[in-house]
């Protein structure tokens, strides 16, 4: 039997009367603090604000609509940390966000510091809603690890298949990031290619700290491949597509998630033309609310979401709709509604199997066509 849509029923009498609670009549509230992650400084900046933008504009709209859990009123607290993109500064964030007292945790954003994270707040029992790709978050047999879109392996499938089947490429050379995501990334779709029929013709790894290519790119001109697949964040992959461009190479540059933002088009300029990133989920405009969030997210902030600032919105309003299902903001008591939720999020209809990921982890691909990021 297909388990019903569930939304906070605070949340869905406050939309449907578009009418907050006058500040006259809020009673004094218990706090209900929500963990928040990701690098807010540094070259990946650009995404934890973007994910903090998200998730506070949830934590808005909750206590817009005055919540009551289990008959109490609450109100919810954003509780945000700065991870660096680092794994020890994350486990040190993550413990400190414990010892804080979190009811629930969104984040972290990089895959290398949210899987050594998720030990931390699974021995504290704290539910995790993570945007982490790498397959092993959800591996480790964590009951409060839960993924919010879809796997490197189902990501990396898609796309190698695609650039076999779709786009009739043949030969292709894989580069890496060497963080976690982008191995892992690198990995699935290396095997995909493979898999339909395609052939890698080299298999390169670079770092963070690289954003000079034109080395790397001669070698790789060398095999003469008919694409780049760059498993990396969009801080590296627009100079990569700059870089090509300047040595001649008109092969397209295809990615993961990470490419397909507005940094990139940035960064890339009239280089980015052509080339090709996927997205998990369904394109937002196509989602129910999804235009909507898209102009809420402008007026708010005065700007394009990034990309991941829905997946973050999700996160927080799937705690909360979890806790009012349960009757309960206490971690043991919320969790079991967590793991049964079916939640009609921005993102996908969220329902979570029995990993924590999602049952629905579909994706959609991309083309930047007269410098905007156009669905195919």
């Amino acid at each position: 039997m297909t388990k019903p849509l569930f939304i906070p029923l605070f949340v869905f009498v406050c939309l449907l009367s578009g009418l907050a609670a006058p500040t006259a009549c809020v009673q004094a509230a218990e706090a209900v603090k929500i963990g928040f992650a990701s690098p807010l400084s540094g070259p990946q900046g650009h995404y934890g604000r973007d994910n903090y933008n998200g998730a506070q504009l949830a934590v808005d709209e909750l206590n817009a609509c005055t919540p009551r859990i289990g008959g109490t009123p609450v109100k919810f607290e954003l509780v945000a940390a700065d991870d660096q993109a680092d794994p020890k500064t994350g486990t040190l964030v993550a413990q400190r966000l414990v010892d804080s007292g979190i009811h629930g945790m969104v984040g972290h954003f990089n895959s290398s510091v949210t899987i050594p994270a998720s030990r931390i707040y699974n021995d504290a029992g704290i539910p995790q809603l993570s945007v982490s790709t790498n397959a092993k978050y959800t591996r480790q047999g964590y009951m409060t690890a839960f993924r919010l879109m879809a796997d490197d392996g189902k990501q990396g499938m898609v796309l190698g298949r695609y650039a076999v089947a779709s786009l009739r490429l043949k030969r292709l050379v894989v580069v890496d990031d060497s963080s976690a995501y982008g191995q892992g990334l690198a990995d699935a779709f290396t095997a995909a290619v493979e898999s339909a029929g395609g052939q890698v013709l080299k298999r390169e790894h670079t770092t963070d700290k690289d954003f000079d290519f034109r080395a790397l790119l001669t070698l790789l001109r060398s095999a003469h491949p008919q694409a780049v697949f760059f498993a990396g964040y969009d801080g590296q992959a627009g100079p990569l597509a700059r870089q090509m461009r300047e040595l001649g190479m008109r092969a397209p540059l295809l990615g993961g998630e990470t490419m397909n933002t507005a940094k990139f088009l940035e960064l890339a300029g009239p280089a980015a033309e052509g080339h090709i990133a996927s997205t998990p989920g369904a394109a937002l405009e196509q989602r129910p609310g999804g235009r909507a969030f898209a102009e809420k997210y402008r007026a708010r902030f005065g700007q394009e979401i990034g990309l991941y600032a829905p997946y973050f919105y999700d996160g927080v309003m799937v705690i909360a709709a979890a806790m009012e299902r349960a009757g309960s903001t206490a971690t043991a008591q919320y969790l079991p509604a967590l793991r049964a939720i079916r939640h009609p999020g921005i993102t996908a209809d969220i329902e979570f199997d029995e990993r924590g990921d999602l049952k629905q982890g579909l994706l959609s691909i991309f083309r930047v066509q007269g410098g905007r990021w156009v669905l195919q």
